[in-house]
């Protein structure tokens, strides 16, 4: 036997941490799915919820106006507290509202899917049989890119046919809409794209079955040297090919493009100084509430009267984490605010190194519950919607003995890429340098994997002719 100390998360405290880091859109879900697994949890209306505002208004001004009487200060018979009110504060009720047609409440339009299209297409250019069926076959082995994995030998031994026949029913797929679909391989595809266009004995076409890995590898003047032009016109021709999609499968997509509903707003409530707000951008969550409409009427029966309590504590504790949920987001948002402050006035550049832990010693929560609430959650600021985790960065060190966050310096690392000389592209080592000399302390291969994080090329790769 032995006694020890042992943490439980009862199943309330695990909903609790669920509601806590679900997105806003989610927990409308969530709650809407409560409103309806217990009787003992309403919604609030938006007319009652506007009458209880009105009615709390109207309270608010009558001892308002006590007060004036018993002070008799001028100055605040002057002032106007319904701007003062409309300008610092958001309500977050149906009242600042929204449009009955607007587009996010709709329900979204249904795009097929890649395969679904394609399956279309193929009921309509190869008639029922074996070659209808080859062709189901080989669109269901296309991957997201819209190539083809499935060797054409592996589907003849299936349908126990000549490989020449699965070849038949392929080129047929491969003339279907997006062009450069059903391609084996990336050199297929975009020569399959130029074909589409007419262009199939083009220059393009050339370069991409000749010298498919100097173009992928930039060896502009290997390429030049065989066709007798100059770099810069195999540049230009570079260039027309990188126009091509080498993902024609992406065109497509089943759920179509969706909308970021951000989960806070942060706005600025003083156009001459620093100051910001940070707003809950709930409005869609219904407003709930416990039910007094079975109080009293199981009396009697042991098991309804237990039914009702059960729920009613339910219901009560469903409200109170949601509030609880409010707050806590509130505060963390408004750490972040705090210790970025810089960057909702300069952007980016002005991005200072923060950790999960700096934000909960902030707001006196455990960094746990600071991970779980900026998990996929999105917040609108004057800058632009961000994702709550873009805020978090680790820093370098400077000469000044202050640190820089490493989005800060991603973005100093842009800027100089994006103002060299194209035609003398600057090495790792140059932009280490000129780091350096505005006092970051940074190794070569760090500027080498941030270049690469961003997606930016080398500089063998950017030089341009």
């Amino acid at each position: 036997m032995q006694l020890r100390q042992q943490l439980v998360m009862t199943q309330r405290l695990q909903q609790a941490l669920k509601l806590l880091q679900v997105p806003t859109l989610e927990l409308e879900q969530i709650l809407r799915q409560e409103l309806q697994g217990n009787p003992l949890l309403e919604e609030i209306e938006p007319e009652e919820e506007l009458e209880e505002a009105t009615l709390l208004d109207r309270e608010n001004a009558a001892m308002d106006e006590k007060v004036r009487e018993k002070d008799g200060n001028p100055q605040d018979e002057d002032r106007d507290w319904g701007d003062s009110w409309d300008e610092g504060f958001r309500g977050t009720t149906n009242e600042q509202g929204y449009d009955e047609y607007d587009d996010l409440e709709r329900p979204q339009k249904y795009i097929p899917s890649g395969q679904e299209d394609l399956s279309e297409q193929l009921q309509m250019a190869v008639p029922e049989g074996i070659q209808r069926m080859i062709g189901e076959y080989i669109i269901g082995c296309l991957n997201e890119d819209g190539l083809l994995d499935c060797p054409l030998a592996e589907i003849a031994a299936y349908y126990e046919v000549d490989e020449e026949e699965v070849e038949a029913v392929l080129e047929v797929v491969q003339g279907f809409d997006p062009p450069g679909v059903a391609a084996r391989d990336l050199q297929e595809c975009l020569l399959l794209q130029l074909a589409a266009r007419g262009s199939p004995d083009s220059d393009e076409a050339h370069i991409i079955k000749n010298h498919f890995e100097s173009l992928k590898n930039r060896k502009f003047s290997d390429i030049a040297r065989e066709m007798k032009i100059t770099p810069k016109e195999v540049q230009s021709i570079a260039q027309r090919i990188g126009e091509l999609d080498p993902r024609p499968g992406l065109s497509e997509n089943a759920e179509g493009a969706r909308a970021i509903v951000p989960d806070l707003e942060v706005v600025k409530i003083d156009e001459d100084g620093d100051e910001y707000a940070v707003y809950l951008n709930d409005s869609n969550l219904p407003r709930l509430r416990v039910s007094q409409a079975y109080e009293g009427t199981a009396k009697g029966n042991e098991d309804a009267v237990k039914f009702i309590d059960d729920k009613k504590r339910h219901a009560e504790w469903v409200i109170k984490t949601i509030e609880q949920r409010r707050r806590t987001m509130i505060k963390v948002m408004e750490a972040i605010v705090g210790e970025q402050r810089d960057f909702f006035e300069k952007g980016a550049i002005a991005l200072r190194p923060l950790t999960l832990q700096q934000v909960a010693s902030t707001i006196g929560m455990h960094e746990s519950t600071v991970s779980r609430v900026t998990r996929q959650k999105y917040v609108q600021t004057p800058r632009g919607v961000f994702p709550l985790k873009y805020f978090f960065s680790a820093g370098l060190d400077s000469d000044d003995g202050t640190e820089i966050a490493a989005k800060a310096v991603k973005v100093m690392i842009q800027d100089i890429i994006a103002n060299e000389n194209t035609g003398k592209p600057l090495s790792d080592k140059k932009i280490v340098d000129m780091l350096q000399e505005k006092g970051l302390k940074i190794a070569r291969r760090t500027v080498a994997k941030y270049r690469e994080q961003m997606g930016i090329l080398s500089a063998r790769m950017r030089k341009q002719f």
